[in-house]
């Protein structure tokens, strides 16, 4: 079946053809084809729709940027696509079994993809749920500071979790989400990051992501923790404000070449996984280890702001709660809030 479509499309079968649910059912389609042609018959019969709606389907998928080839007498075969974190192109790349990113929920524009996650949450959302979305508005980080967010060029995302965890160990998170962007963005661009106690990620000594992890729970457990996760990936200079408090960058700044980010969101969703699973399984300290592997801090002397003052000290490590072992003269101070700053 080609391009050659005539047979009139009815008032329903257009309206069917209009429903993105229906579009991105047929993009798992392709993606879950790898390559190989989709018979318009097929696609009829497994969306519920004519062979005239299936052909509308794909005018409006080519509308959108999907470089969809009509090969004669067979049917369709995606080409290219558009870089954006569609739901299809995300589960696309999933691996068997995975929790994480099992479903998503896409915005082109949201408020914060943390609000949209911990509503979800509250209404019964699966663990492994995650939130993403082209751009934010109110974009948030530590300490409730904005988070700048233009759309289609970074990965802002929020993971829905339910951990069979303690309060205390909750904060272990955090070390594991670093973790897993690290591990992602090496993977995917090729670039070896650093990390900055307690949730910064640092490529070249520059900020390229941010972590911001949220919580609902009582004392006699926890019902779910939101992972916010922002990360730096094809942002331009001008993008950057200019009174930014901490130097940032992007993967495209720092090393000339774009990112794919349906490639980097479906990484860091199977790190996450993966670690995620380990630390259920383990513990904290493979974790930790993995994380401390990536702190270039330990062994050298920093300040850290308290707030109301000023501690210097020698980097130890980070103990099993997550809390900075700072060494100040013979007194080893744990630290659990505040800002590092290299001397």
């Amino acid at each position: 079946m080609g391009e050659t479509m005539n047979s009139a499309v009815s008032k329903d079968e257009g309206r069917h053809a209009a429903e993105p649910g229906l579009r991105e059912r047929i993009l798992e389609l392709f993606f879950q084809a790898d390559g190989g042609v989709l018979s318009g018959e097929d696609l009829s019969q497994k969306l519920g729709v004519t062979r005239a709606a299936v052909w509308k389907h794909m005018r409006h998928l080519r509308d959108a940027g999907y470089g969809i080839e009509a090969v004669p007498s067979r049917g369709y075969r995606l080409c290219s696509w558009p870089d954006l974190l569609l739901p299809a192109a995300i589960r696309g790349g999933l691996l068997p079994g995975q929790v994480v990113g099992r479903q998503v929920d896409y915005h082109e524009q949201l408020g914060s993809t943390n609000q949209q996650a911990q509503m979800l949450a509250e209404q019964g959302a699966v663990e492994g749920t995650v939130v993403v979305a082209e751009e934010q508005s109110s974009g948030r980080g530590r300490l409730g500071r904005h988070w700048v967010s233009p759309s289609g060029v970074n990965l802002y995302t929020s993971v829905v979790l339910r951990p069979r965890l303690s309060l205390l160990e909750v904060p272990q998170l955090t070390f594991l989400v670093a973790v897993a962007v690290a591990r992602a963005l090496e993977q995917v661009a090729q670039v070896r990051v650093t990390v900055k106690w307690p949730n910064d990620i640092l490529l070249g000594g520059h900020k390229i992501a941010g972590l911001l992890n949220e919580l609902s729970a009582e004392t006699e457990g926890v019902h779910y923790v939101v992972l916010g996760i922002g990360v730096n990936l094809n942002m331009r200079a001008e993008q950057f404000p200019s009174d930014l408090r901490y130097p940032a960058t992007s993967v495209l700044l720092a090393t000339g070449r774009p990112v794919s980010r349906i490639a980097f969101a479906q990484q860091l969703y199977a790190q996450l996984d993966q670690l995620y699973h380990l630390m259920l399984e383990k513990g904290f300290t493979p974790i930790r280890l993995a994380w401390e592997s990536l702190f270039d801090l330990v062994g050298r002397t920093v300040q850290v702001d308290l707030g109301r003052e000023l501690v210097a000290g020698t980097v130890l490590g980070i103990a099993g709660d997550g809390a900075l072992l700072l060494q100040v003269g013979s007194e080893v101070k744990t630290i659990y809030a505040g800002d590092v700053r290299p001397c």
